[in-house]
């Protein structure tokens, strides 16, 4: 990331917390080149990119001053409904106008292919660029593997569907895992069996008896930022996964779709170590810019390209070719990646606030709910709540309290015994109201 794009990002990040408030005066340029150890064009430059943004305004011979924002009556923040249940990306880091810059852009750019359908694999363009970025993640391909699909939800439909060379019928999936692969699942019959994950990980004994007496096509997982868990698997737990997929011949589909808050390079996912071609790697771009983009990611192996493509052509011919162009200006330019590092800051900042808490109030719960603190905090997590404890009772009396929070069985398969777990998503909390959410949430069950 460029050093303005770094000072860019540290200069949102204090009007976002009120360190400046509308129409306070920022640092003189000067001020700043020193501050930062940059040149003044440097400083110039982030200015600029403040300013078209219209968060900051000149003023001749004056300076710089902040534009009146968003916030509103501070005093009214205490009625506001704290969201511990939504997953969507926190609408305040949206790059609303640097993507509208690059949809302007790829409507100019590509405004021919907008009137015909474009090819059923992807915008080639897109693609390549697309190649670049996975290899930045250690998933190294070929161009001839990347299908853009229509969010990942369709690449999972299509994998749910389709025959795959081993000839098997059934889903592994590890339990509790994504609800609406779930949904497809018991939506269209499809033959699916569970495996028990926890914060300690699955079992990779039972793991290997399922994968040598059931007929298993398929196992979904997710190696990190696990939905609805917010756990990740170790370096010897992927390796031997691998290495279990390959000896029995299952195609492993792994999720990845929160990869970008990656804050560990070290960290690499189930991908990185096959060799046999059992890995189907996904990833998302919805979940890291905005949920209306749908684009997602699919690396698909050489035997599967070709079936693969051909039902998605079934499906919707191809995926929006001005999201496509949008998407591929937005990366090519280097947008995406302060983009990146402003929501894995913003992210890792709650993540870590939300895991000092819970910990902190588990710690003096007299066992009423465990929590286990991951090795790297997940804007998503978990906490296990004492058998006696009625799940639904708890929520709706938090609900009350402006506490939203919701039950985990949509993430188990129905025949699936379910644990009592509270899910718990600080991606819509802002980072001065999870401590206050997660105290009201200890003195409830307290209470139950």
């Amino acid at each position: 990331m460029y050093k303005y794009q770094m000072m860019f990002n540290e200069m949102e990040r204090k009007m976002e917390r009120r360190i400046f408030k509308e129409g306070d005066k920022i640092p003189s340029i000067q001020t700043l080149a020193e501050q930062y150890g940059c040149s003044k064009s440097t400083v110039l430059r982030m200015l600029s990119e403040l300013e078209k943004r219209h968060m900051i305004y000149s003023i001749p011979k004056s300076g710089y001053y902040v534009v009146k924002g968003k916030h509103g009556d501070e005093g009214a923040a205490s009625s506001i409904m704290l969201d511990f249940a939504a997953s969507t990306p926190d609408p305040d880091v949206f790059p609303y106008l640097d993507f509208q810059q690059c949809i302007n852009k790829a409507i100019d750019t590509y405004k021919n292919n907008l009137f015909r359908y474009g090819t059923q694999q992807g915008l080639p363009s897109l693609i390549r660029i697309v190649q670049k970025h996975l290899a930045s993640h250690q998933v190294f391909t070929n161009e001839r593997n990347i299908v853009i699909t229509s969010g990942i939800q369709q690449a999972l439909f299509i994998l749910s569907s389709i025959p795959f060379p081993n000839g098997k019928k059934k889903i592994l999936v590890e339990q509790p895992c994504y609800h609406l692969f779930i949904a497809i699942l018991e939506t269209g019959n499809i033959p699916a069996v569970g495996i028990q994950r926890t914060a300690e990980g699955i079992d990779l004994e039972e793991l290997e008896r399922i994968f040598r007496t059931e007929d298993i096509k398929l196992f979904y997982t997710m190696s990190r930022f696990q939905v609805p868990l917010g756990t990740a698997y170790s370096r010897q737990e992927k390796q031997k996964i691998v290495e279990l997929a390959r000896k029995y011949d299952v195609l492993i589909v792994e999720d990845d779709h929160l990869a970008d808050l990656e804050q560990d390079r070290k960290r690499d996912p189930l991908f990185a170590y096959d060799t046999s071609s059992h890995v189907i790697y996904l990833k998302s771009y919805s979940k890291v810019i905005f949920p209306g983009l749908r684009i997602g990611v699919a690396v698909i192996p050489d035997a599967l390209v070709e079936i693969f493509v051909r039902y998605k052509k079934l499906q919707d011919i191809d995926s929006s070719m001005l999201s496509q162009g949008a998407l591929e200006i937005y990366l090519k330019s280097r947008m995406f990646e302060r983009h990146k590092e402003k929501i894995r800051s913003s992210y890792a900042r709650r993540a870590s606030i939300m895991a000092t808490c819970l910990k902190e109030h588990a710690g003096r719960s007299n066992g009423l709910f465990t929590f286990y603190p991951p090795d790297q905090p997940s804007i998503h997590t978990h906490i296990s709540l004492q058998a006696r404890i009625p799940l639904s009772l708890l929520l709706a009396r938090l609900q009350k309290q402006s506490i939203l929070l919701e039950p985990i069985d949509k993430h188990y398969l129905s025949s699936f015994p379910k644990a009592n777990v509270l899910k718990l998503n600080a991606s819509q909390v802002k980072e001065d109201e999870i401590a206050g959410g997660i105290a009201k949430i200890a003195e409830e069950l307290r209470r139950i």
